[in-house]
């Protein structure tokens, strides 16, 4: 169940691997609201190292709407390889959050997310607290059922000439429970760069991945873990 559990974790996201900001506004009585949606092409779906689809093609959708006061919900879909997730091939993620401004360079960002599996495993419930400073993105993820996980990870983004975006990414996963004292004890670490750029009205990225599991690959097929060199073609509408 642990590495199941692990694999479901894993998957869970509220962005898409890259997902262009794109929002329309819309008046209403309660305050302007904005929605976008985002279709996704990728080569693969990668998600803390770790590929979900065993190293094939992804098909991912989002939809968001955030309200001026810093509210938003959402939902995003991708598929995932179905063996490694008890026969689901589906991954439908549905997310609450509130975001908010300190300063033009200090942002923070707190969420409630569920990641469903449909004919699938179960669904992961997950709390998301991340604070932008400078650059520099430092985040917490605590998922909490249907077992515990915490995620914390750090990330560093700038812009390179000709309009091209870098991105640092490091984090590590930890399945022992800080706050309950569980007695896993299964640790990894991922990290991943990221290049992209937006031309033809794409969103282009390409990312390599990688993590320290080796052997440990919680997936059926241990190649899932291997290093990776991933390519994303994204549209907002």
């Amino acid at each position: 169940m642990m590495k199941k559990l692990t694999a479901a974790i894993a998957a869970a996201t509220t962005l898409g691997f890259a997902n262009m900001a794109h929002a329309e506004e819309f008046d209403t009585a309660i305050g302007t609201i904005d929605a976008s949606m985002t279709a996704t092409l990728a080569t693969d779906y990668i998600w803390r190292g770790q590929s979900q689809t065993d190293g094939t093609g992804a098909v991912q959708a989002s939809l968001d709407f955030a309200h001026e006061s810093g509210i938003y919900v959402g939902a995003w879909g991708s598929n995932v390889d179905s063996e490694d997730f008890d026969g689901g091939s589906i991954e439908l993620d549905y997310y609450v959050g509130y975001g908010g401004a300190i300063t033009e360079d200090i942002s923070y960002d707190l969420s409630w997310a569920t990641y469903t599996y449909p004919k699938g495993i179960d669904s992961v419930d997950e709390l998301l607290a991340s604070v932008d400073l400078y650059g520099f993105t430092l985040g917490a993820k605590y998922a909490y059922d249907p077992q515990s996980q915490l995620y914390t990870y750090i990330g560093y983004g700038f812009d390179l000439p000709y309009d091209i975006g870098l991105a640092l990414h490091y984090g590590l996963t930890d399945t022992k429970d800080p706050l309950d004292g569980d007695s896993g004890d299964e640790k990894y670490a991922d990290w991943a760069l990221t290049v992209s750029k937006d031309m033809l009205g794409l969103g282009w990225a390409l990312m390599y991945s990688d993590t320290d599991l080796g052997s440990d690959c919680p997936y059926v097929s241990s190649s899932s873990c291997d290093s990776s060199v991933t390519l994303a073609v994204s549209k907002s509408f």
